[in-house]
């Protein structure tokens, strides 16, 4: 039956239902408006609605928009003006939302960067995106001095965790740079006027690629990221709207400077719902304290998070939560929804995508009896998404059912890499560096990295498939697999597993009690040759188990000790 659908048949459209609802087929066509005009349009919707929650202090949607117009006027004042790129390296706080959009209404592209930047990322960052005003955590003053005389970067503004928490800690004045609370105290909100072209002009360049080599600019301009917007939980849920739009909450326990954690945030904005912010997205206690507390209409949380939660035990908790950023072992779902009697709703995306392009919609479904039993993997392609299947090597596309890298093609897909419109696009697809396979119904799976693949004798092995099998065990926390050269074999990989223990089994499972449950669970040449057990994993600065960086040490390791030549 496979052979016979073709992606360009869009087989997903079928399962557009969630509960006794038809979801729409199109949305088209969407709206060519500045993404500023969420905010302003929610601050005169619903004024005195809490916009932010953070660290005890809330902040209403009249408050918000006050702010970043104050800050528009002041970047103005600085100088900053259209198409120009203002960094914002920020940790999880109000001053990101007002940051992002006060350099919105000047006409100026948000630059978010990782409070976890090296001085070589950041210099990196800045020079290629040409920024010359950045607006920093305090604590990241050291490392932005380092690289000051490096870039063209002219006005550093800063702000403290806690200046928008009830303690608001005195601001200290420090030569050379401005404070954030004294610009929004200093100037009137009047931002500029500017003239934007949503379909040209950028709102946001992300870089990404960090976690696997030299990072590239994103460009995504106003109206692809207006589109993924009204594509995603606007869509999805638009027949529940008059129950949510002002009136609920979402918890959002990403980095904000994560292209998921950011468009979560515009997503609530843009529904006009409170945000209730995780200051430190490693601190569990806090997640489950907000969950019990506030009881979210919706949680946005990665996969290692939930790792840790599950390890909590919460119980009983009626909220919808929705994993992504990497994929989630099925034994981490099952064990959440086994404690909190929710299931977790998977969806899939990346930065150069919008960065949201599918979503499971059979979770929902299973849960409100439409449907017998959810199915497993990213879901469906989110409205007005198309997506293929091809051979990686031929660019050609795969039959319906088998593996190869997944493509995507949409209103929402970032219009190329900076500088350069159109890079990094095949004829307006994007190819995702993804391995991915469709079923009949139109429903998504990811099989692993195409950067992750092993080459063992000649054989394909997908490490994510060794991970899923790793995470099966009992005792397995968390769990990965990489390929490193296989010294007797050159031009061959051989597969190490690295694992976390659960509490209480630590010194009781051994290595070969790991390769031994492996056996009857994949072929002879996909299994691990070795074991190592770390009391914690290295995670990308976006919680993903982090392959690159297990794989050179490894490679390190074997060339200091004579193995590898």
């Amino acid at each position: 039956m496979a052979e016979t659908i073709a992606y360009a048949d869009k087989p997903w459209i079928k399962s557009y239902k969630l509960g006794p609802s038809k979801l729409k087929e199109t949305l088209e066509p969407y709206p060519k408006i500045p993404l500023y005009k969420i905010l302003d349009d929610s601050a005169d919707r619903y004024p005195s609605t809490s916009a932010i929650h953070f660290l005890g202090r809330i902040i209403t949607y009249k408050e918000l928009r006050l702010h970043a117009d104050k800050l528009a006027t002041a970047l103005a004042d600085l100088g900053v003006k259209k198409d120009d790129k203002v960094v914002v390296m920020l940790p999880n706080c109000p001053q990101f939302a007002i940051s992002e959009f006060g350099i919105l209404k000047t006409g100026a592209v948000h630059v978010p960067c990782s409070i976890m930047l090296r001085a070589e990322t950041l210099e990196h960052e800045m020079v290629e995106s040409g920024a010359e005003t950045i607006i920093c955590w305090d604590e990241s003053l050291d490392v932005v001095n380092s690289i000051k005389d490096k870039t063209k970067l002219k006005n550093i503004i800063i702000t403290s965790h806690k200046d928008y928490s009830l303690e608001e800690p005195e601001v200290k004045e420090l030569a050379g740079v401005y404070q954030f609370r004294d610009l929004i105290a200093k100037y009137e909100p009047n931002p500029p006027e500017v003239q934007i072209d949503p379909m040209e002009d950028l709102a946001i360049l992300a870089f990404t690629g960090g976690a696997t080599g030299i990072p590239k600019g994103v460009m995504i301009t106003h109206f692809c990221r207006m589109a993924n917007i009204l594509q995603g939980i606007p869509w999805a849920t638009a027949s529940m709207a008059p129950g949510i739009i002002g009136k609920t909450s979402v918890l959002i326990a990403v980095p904000l400077f994560h292209q998921y954690g950011e468009y979560a945030m515009e997503s609530a904005i843009y529904w006009a719902q409170t945000i209730l912010l995780i200051a430190d997205p490693r601190d569990t206690d806090s997640i489950i304290r907000y969950l019990k507390e506030f009881r979210p209409a919706h949680t946005c949380v990665v996969p290692t998070q939930l790792m840790r939660i599950a390890e909590s035990k919460i119980g009983r908790m009626p909220v919808s939560i929705t994993s992504a950023a990497a994929p989630l072992p099925k034994e981490t779902a099952e064990a959440i929804k086994s404690d909190t009697k929710m299931p977790v709703e998977e969806a899939y995306g990346l930065t150069e995508a919008g960065p949201a392009t599918h979503m499971n919609l059979s979770i929902g479904l299973s849960r409100m009896g439409f449907m017998r039993e959810a199915k497993e993997g990213i879901g469906v392609p989110i409205v007005d998404t198309e997506c293929k299947i091809v051979d990686p090597e031929t660019g050609e596309d795969i039959p319906v059912g088998e593996t190869g890298e997944l493509y995507i093609r949409g209103p929402q897909v970032m219009k190329g890499y900076w500088p350069t419109p159109g890079s990094g696009l095949v004829d307006g697809w994007l190819p995702t560096g993804d391995i991915a396979r469709m079923d009949e119904d139109g429903y998504f799976y990811l099989v692993d990295r195409v950067k992750d693949m092993a080459n063992v004798s000649g054989y394909k092995v997908y490490t994510r498939v060794i991970d899923e099998v790793l995470f099966g065990h009992p005792a397995v926390a968390m769990a990965v697999a990489i390929g490193i050269p296989d010294p007797e074999r050159p031009g061959s990989e051989r597969i190490k597993a690295f694992i976390k223990l659960k509490q209480g089994y630590e010194g009781k499972v051994t290595g070969e009690e790991i390769i031994d449950y492996c056996r009857d669970k994949m072929e002879p040449y996909a299994r691990p040759r070795s074991v190592e057990f770390r009391d914690d994993l290295p995670l990308t600065v976006t919680g993903k188990l982090f392959k690159r960086e297990l794989r050179e040490e490894e490679i390190k390791k074997m060339k200091a000790s004579g193995e590898l030549k």
